[in-house]
């Protein structure tokens, strides 16, 4: 044994670690981590100057693979299930042991960092890398202390990442080869025979969703964030494809964070450094700040090149839909910088609808909002496998179920505790998707219709309005924005067959109710009484 298994702590992983490496590379700055990265023939630089790296066999996250130690710190806290999936300590500290084994005379990168741009609420994370490619990924996405935080820093989180490292199932009670471990009892995270970086990013998001709320009453949330010029906070939930990014990136706002913030008592902040840009299909005119952003030192994940240029092609998926793009924050131009902003004027639901029901935009009552929070709703299109014809619904629990310790209803019951107590705050639900018809009989709602919506919400030019509610969702209609048609704001109004339409608000109804069984007997009774209302009898 390397170490004392029975008693593993952040400090003293750490420095059996550096004891049993070849070389420690402690806090490199990002110019030398991407020279390693080029010196060890890891990567190549594109056009723009960012550095190239392939991820190897995951270009996404192994959620089957994720685990929690069950112990006494978190028998009774964690939603146990197929999110939350236990595993016992005994194996934890023997994976621990082997993967510190593995490290001996081999090269690692250390690095001291942040999570949680609030000093009231910041957790300390130090990260154990075997590439520099790796380590430079975490000087983007952490917050960086400086020269004299250094100084004082005290190891409170370790996250040990060992791609290198294979389990052998059998033997050490994994799923497969790679594995995610929380230890939340011990403070460390352990990653092997998984190099997607997002693994580590998403593993310390985890460890704030449980932290946060069960010690400081912060809601942790998983959306972008921008402010205005008169400090007026939005933020901005939504699903892949729901158009969070887009809507986000406002150059007359500035960025909070584009993906991970805390709502505290005062304040909203963000948890990284940087930014995690998907980049597949990547363009100047679409996403010009996500664009600007791709300059030394960022690092592409898993893109491919034009023939013989190192000009990045963004619409080649050959390699993987999910190509990203990790920045530090100060690329983008009109970043705020300490990361921190006032309590939200508004909140915005994003979802792209493809059954074309829900209104493009609508206010939510404070049960609504919970509810619509705990269900996390968006649609895929049709035609994505053969014989599906018709919508998908896709739910995911805050919009960001897999990333829950606790269970949803806790971190629902805590946002309506905020909407309570700041009654002026307001929650809109926004469809980026169809209207007119269901997919492939409507047509996608206007971006431009969907901008002067959130514009008109944003300036208080909604807050007038007369509201007309639903018949199924009882989610409030406006009857007129600024730039936008009448016609188009009651969905109801923008479908030819009108019983049609009725048909098809009775079917998502339904969908939501089904999806919201899991949570009924746990729920409260204010939730519950945001249901949609249908008139069909489930057989």
């Amino acid at each position: 044994m390397v170490m004392d298994i029975q008693n593993p702590n952040p400090l003293s992983v750490t420095s059996e670690i550096q004891t049993l490496a070849k070389n420690v590379f402690f806090q490199l700055d990002a110019d030398t981590l991407v020279k390693q990265t080029l010196a060890r023939q890891l990567g190549e630089i594109s056009d723009t100057g960012a550095l190239c790296i392939q991820t190897g066999k995951f270009t996404g996250r192994s959620p089957k693979d994720k685990f929690i130690v069950n112990d006494d710190y978190s028998k009774d806290i964690i939603d146990w299930g197929e999110v939350n999936i236990p595993i016992s300590g005994l194996i934890f500290d023997k994976l621990l042991d082997k993967m510190s084994t593995y490290i001996k005379d081999k090269d690692v990168w250390v690095r001291h960092c942040y999570a949680g741009a609030d000093p009231a609420y910041r957790i300390n994370v130090t990260v154990i890398n075997t590439t520099p490619w790796a380590n430079l990924f975490c000087h983007h996405l952490f917050l960086r202390p400086s020269i004299e935080d250094l100084e004082f820093y005290q190891q409170e989180w370790v996250v040990l990442q060992v791609p290198e490292f294979l389990a052998d199932p059998i033997l050490d009670g994994t799923r497969q080869e790679n594995f995610t471990i929380v230890n939340f009892s011990k403070k460390i995270i352990l990653i092997a025979g998984s190099a997607y970086t997002g693994e580590m990013k998403k593993g310390i998001f985890s460890v704030l969703n449980f932290l946060l709320p069960h010690e400081y009453q912060v809601l942790p949330m998983h959306c972008s964030a921008n402010e205005g010029a008169n400090g007026d906070v939005a933020l901005f939930f939504g699903l892949s494809g729901t158009g969070k990014t887009t809507l986000s990136a406002d150059i007359n706002r500035r960025l909070i964070g584009d993906d991970e913030h805390g709502w505290a008592e005062e304040v909203v902040f963000n948890f990284e450094g940087g930014c995690y840009a998907k980049c597949i299909d990547l363009s100047a005119k679409k996403e010009p700040q996500i664009f600007a952003a791709i300059k030394h030192p960022t690092l592409l994940e898993n893109v491919c090149f034009y023939p013989n240029t190192n000009e990045v092609d963004y619409e080649n998926s050959s390699i993987t839909e999910n190509t990203r793009a990790a920045y530090p924050i100060t690329h983008i131009d009109n970043a705020k910088p300490n990361s921190i902003g006032q309590i939200p004027k508004n909140i915005f639901f994003l979802t792209c609808d493809a059954f074309g029901v829900l209104p493009p935009i609508s206010k939510l009552t404070v049960p609504q909002a919970m509810y619509h929070f705990i269900s996390g709703y968006t649609a895929k299109v049709a035609g994505t496998e053969v014989g599906v014809t018709e919508p998908q619904s896709t739910f995911s629990a805050c919009f960001g179920r897999v990333f829950l310790p606790a269970h949803p209803t806790q971190y629902a019951e805590l946002l309506g505790e905020k909407l309570e107590k700041h009654p002026e705050v307001n929650v809109w639900l926004v469809n980026t998707g169809w209207t007119g018809g269901a997919y492939g009989t409507g047509k996608r709602i206007s971006l431009q219709y969907t901008r002067a919506m959130v514009e008109a919400a944003l300036n208080g030019e909604l807050e007038n309005q007369m509201y007309q509610p639903h018949p199924n969702f009882g989610i409030l209609i406006p009857q007129m924005c600024p730039n936008v048609p009448s016609e188009v704001l009651n969905p109801r109004d923008t479908w030819e067959d009108k019983a049609a339409y009725d048909l098809q608000a009775e079917k998502l109804s339904m969908l939501f109710i089904k999806n919201f069984d899991q949570y009924n007997a746990v729920a409260s009774e204010e939730i519950k009484t945001a249901s949609p209302r249908t008139s069909v009898i489930p057989i």
